[in-house]
């Protein structure tokens, strides 16, 4: 049997990162096969990454890779338990290499990308680290010539977002770019789910409008006990419930309220158009807070995002319209566990 110095035991442990012990059992194992001895750590790494696997990971952080000319862009959530792991420097090198790699290779979903190479270096980061570490979900859009595309990644590197547009040429493409990374910055802020209140599906409007109505009514109850201002409570919530009939209806009701007032007939024409957008402002109170183009965009909150874009662009003599988005932020709709400290201490002294 070969034996074992400690200059082995080292050069292993600096090769794997494993505890000094394992390196020294594996190697005694191995006969001082080195390569053996990896094996083994690597086999064993596998069966302590299995024991993790029904852990919740709900913190981490994301990555973004953005072409030099904006041509594609990467995002990326990498999972792990604690926030502590994810301000390791080993963690954060595996969140750039994710993005790297999923740039370039771009994988088909998150089972493709881990049966890759690549992803046998999740396993050896949970021997590493001790922790569950995972990849919950990438994305990566494409832009043509006539495309503008940009992205923003916030400060803590746990919210990443691409944005893409469509344009009339390659050169308002070219300088929608800035415009597109405010409007990232922006869906990073507001958090929408999804891109135009068109992708509602009604079924799902129905009930929260039925939700917010009984939530603001419980609220106005409150607000009057306390003698201060009610909210007004809407009849809808979404673009998608105001239809033709609807408009047209509450334009007559703006009508006769106004006529009622003692408003003169002859400038009805100069405040209904006003009253119209204050309505579907009250009314669309979903759209406004899950759909991108129809939020009212932080740095002009006049315009929707959909206008200011487009306003932007013809400010440069062309066209441009969002088609695509991804927002990804850390750990976002993950349960996380909410533990007993006392009750643990509790079971332990027990």
């Amino acid at each position: 049997m070969a034996a074992v110095t400690a200059a082995m035991v080292k050069e292993l442990r600096q090769a794997t990162d494993a505890p000094m012990m394992d390196c020294k059992k594996v190697l005694v194992e191995a006969d001082g096969d080195m390569e053996k001895a990896k094996e083994l750590l690597k086999e064993r790494g596998i069966a302590k990454a299995a024991k993790k696997a029904d852990r919740v990971a709900a913190e981490g952080l994301c990555g973004l890779k953005i072409a030099d000319d904006f041509s594609k862009a990467s995002v990326v959530e990498v999972n792990s338990e604690t926030d502590f792991v994810a301000q390791n420097e080993g963690f954060q090198n595996l969140v750039k290499d994710t993005v790297e790699e999923i740039y370039t290779n771009q994988p088909a979903d998150v089972d493709a990308f881990m049966a890759s190479a690549f992803g046998e270096k999740f396993t050896e980061a949970v021997t590493k680290i001790g922790e569950k570490i995972e990849v919950r979900r990438f994305a990566t859009l494409e832009a043509t010539a006539d495309e503008a595309l940009n992205g923003y990644i916030h400060s803590n590197n746990r919210i990443a977002v691409i944005i893409k547009a469509k344009c009339d040429s390659d050169k308002t493409a070219e300088a929608m770019r800035e415009t597109l990374k405010q409007v990232a910055m922006h869906a990073s802020a507001m958090k929408p789910t999804t891109l135009s209140y068109k992708d509602f599906d009604a079924a799902y409007v129905e009930s929260e409008t039925k939700g917010r109505i009984e939530a603001l009514k419980k609220e106005n109850e409150e607000l009057s006990r306390l003698g201060k201002p009610l909210k007004n409570v809407p009849k809808y919530i979404s673009m998608m419930q105001l239809t033709d009939e609807v408009m047209a209806q509450a334009e007559a009701d703006i009508k006769a309220e106004l006529i009622a007032e003692g408003k003169p007939e002859k400038i009805l024409d100069k405040i209904i158009p006003g009253k119209i957008a204050r309505f579907i402002l009250d009314n669309t109170l979903l759209d406004q807070e899950q759909a991108l183009l129809d939020q009212q965009y932080v740095l002009d909150d006049k315009l929707t995002v959909a206008q200011a874009v487009e306003a932007a662009a013809k400010k440069l003599g062309g066209t441009a319209e969002i088609v695509e988005f991804v927002r990804l932020e850390v750990g976002e709709g993950i349960e996380k566990k909410e533990d007993d400290f006392a009750a643990e201490v509790a079971a332990q002294m027990g």
